[in-house]
């Protein structure tokens, strides 16, 4: 197999997990030449609604032998931040490399609550020349599979993914073509704390690679709703476990019992991860394989899932390379979502986009390591609020567009959570302490700055004090930079947004319809839509119908007797019709 060397930098201020590796010279930035194929196959482990809870960043609950002995292997990454303290904008981020207030991605969801507000469903509409990055990699030659979560805040088009299902595995691929295959783990998530308790029946899939044969119980029922009984679901930690509550919860037995069973998710999640691993090794691909784990935000509790405090934009991730280069090693550089994107065209040897908001860490496109990471929440289903974050490596400055308007919105779904009916019985009952009353206020600050180094929670809000006002100066500035760089108008209200992203219009704007010729016995496509992604499959004379939409990239010979399938599909646009057209209807 050919190979090559990629010069990767790496910031060598890293902690060892174990003595022998420990980095003596903390404050060098070597080159360190990396020898994997030319095109490593590139696995994603992404796991939902995950904070620092497990022992490879310093949470012991709850052992986790697959996810530790990856970080043994790899890399630990403590300052990675999602954009958005939920998933559907995150998501988008990963997806496309640029911020999702840049593209009209920023409320949760574009397409739920709309109605109830008297506007329209919708798609965030990036520039035209977006892509999602796993139709880059598939133009690189790569095979494409997502497992199965998407919620990118609009449509893929059908030239996303060679496979996006519950199956999809790397499995299915040509011999020898490199794959970057995206896992996705459930269980951790939020709903994974509602009562009654139990595991997702789908998430059994795990354990069995890819086998469309396989069907998990009550097969084609809601995922979210179809659960094991708890009396059914393994324990994988009792359940008098002494956890650390964080001190905007209130310590009281409910919490304690949401507590066990975020541990127990992850538990079960870690148990996952394992077997995903153990398929990787039992195809003899561990050590072509570049392997990230991460979650799309912070953890699930109340006052971090939505939040743009750390306990809801920090996620754990660990990178593993081939042969275990840098193992047990740590890098806490920061890291943003919209870094994922041309991290993995680095890794490849491909030039990250320009339109790419974020900056490749890895790879022979790496370029000098971020100050600051940005953040912003917007709408949370029924309930809005404007607020934008900037962070560096020790301060976080949060600037609130509604300080009339309190902190806690009243969402539904996240009153679902046993903890969160604590917290406002208690506050009901007025026993709850000056730090879990800080969410209830009536009336935000303008500005908050808090020493992150210090105060971890983000309790102390250091705005007004003297002593910080250059930082605050500092902080406040580099937002308003960020916000004219990507275009964010934080005040605009959700109707306009559609508007624009809509130019005016009162209805989404569709792709244009394929046009098809043939020339010299070859088939060309196009499309009037700027930017549009094209996408064919061709059905053989025997009736068989290709499951896998080919991209379009060059003039192509079509068999005789044969039926092509062609769709056209810019992202945040109505994809057209699929035009349907037999060989003979060409010529």
């Amino acid at each position: 197999m050919k190979l090559v060397k990629i010069t990767i930098l790496l910031c060598l201020c890293f902690f060892s997990c174990n003595n022998k590796n420990k980095v003596e010279n903390k404050s060098d930035i070597n080159k360190i030449a990396l020898e994997f194929p030319e095109r490593p196959n590139i696995l994603w482990l992404v796991t939902e609604d995950m904070g620092p809870y497990i022992p490879p960043f310093g949470d012991t609950t709850v052992a986790t032998p697959n996810l530790s002995r990856l970080a043994n292997e790899g890399i630990v990454y403590p300052n990675l931040y999602s954009t958005s303290g939920v998933c559907a904008p995150s998501r988008a981020a990963i997806a496309t490399g640029m911020y999702p207030s840049s593209i009209g991605a920023n409320h949760m969801r574009v397409n739920s609550y709309t109605k109830e507000r008297g506007l329209p469903p919708y798609e965030a509409v990036p520039p035209s020349e977006v892509k999602m990055i796993s139709e880059w990699m598939r133009r690189a030659g790569y095979y494409c599979t997502n497992n199965y979560k998407t919620d990118y805040q609009f449509r893929e088009p059908v030239t996303a993914w060679d496979e996006n299902s519950p199956y999809a595995h790397w499995r299915n691929r040509d011999k020898n073509q490199p794959f970057f295959s995206v896992i996705n783990f459930t269980e951790t998530h939020e709903s994974g704390l509602f009562e009654p308790y139990g595991f997702r029946e789908i998430e059994t899939r795990l354990y069995h690679a890819g086998d469309k044969k396989y069907k998990w119980k009550n097969f084609g029922e809601h995922h979210a709703n179809n659960r094991m009984t708890e009396e059914d679901t393994p324990i994988h930690l009792p359940k008098d476990t002494k956890f650390n509550i964080p001190p905007y919860l209130p310590d009281t037995e409910k919490t304690r019992r949401d507590m066990w069973k975020l541990y127990n998710n992850i538990a079960e999640m870690d148990k996952q991860v394992g077997a995903v691993l153990k398929q990787l090794e039992d195809d003899g691909l561990l050590e072509n394989t570049i392997i990230f784990f991460y979650g799309d935000h912070g953890g699930p509790l109340p006052r971090e899932k939505r939040l743009i405090y750390d306990s809801g934009l920090n996620t754990p991730m660990i990178i593993r390379f081939p042969n275990k280069i840098q193992a047990g090693t740590k890098d806490d550089q920061l890291i943003s979502f919209v870094d994922f994107a041309p991290t993995l065209l680095s890794l490849i040897n491909e030039e990250p986009k320009p339109y790419m908001q974020g900056q490749a860490f890895l790879g022979p496109y790496k370029t000098k390591e971020r100050n600051y990471i940005h953040a912003a929440a917007d709408r949370f289903d029924a309930e809005t609020d404007v607020i934008r974050a900037v962070r560096d490596k020790q301060f976080k400055y949060i600037r609130n567009y509604r300080p009339d308007q309190g902190y806690y919105l009243p969402i539904e779904y996240r009153e679902r959570i046993p903890t969160m009916q604590e917290l406002l019985r208690l506050k009901n009952e007025g026993q709850l302490n000056e730090h879990q009353m800080q969410w209830f206020r009536e009336r935000k600050p303008k500005e908050e700055l808090f020493d992150c180094s210090v105060d971890p929670f983000e309790l102390n809000n250091l705005a007004n004090n003297p002593e910080y006002q250059a930082k605050l100066k500092e902080l406040s500035a580099e937002m308003d930079k960020w916000l004219e760089a990507i275009g964010d108008n934080p005040d605009l209200p959700e109707g306009d947004l559609i508007k624009k992203l809509w130019n005016g219009s009162d209805t989404q704007p569709k792709t244009s319809a394929p046009t098809i010729i043939t020339k010299n016995g070859k088939v060309t496509i196009n499309c009037d839509t700027e930017g549009a992604s094209i996408g064919y499959r061709i059905s053989s004379n025997q009736g068989k119908t290709s499951k896998v939409w080919q991209i379009y990239q060059e003039p192509f010979e079509l068999p005789l007797n044969a039926k092509l399938e062609v769709q056209c599909h810019r992202i945040g646009f109505k994809p057209s019709k699929i035009l349907e057209l037999l060989r003979r209807d060409l010529e």
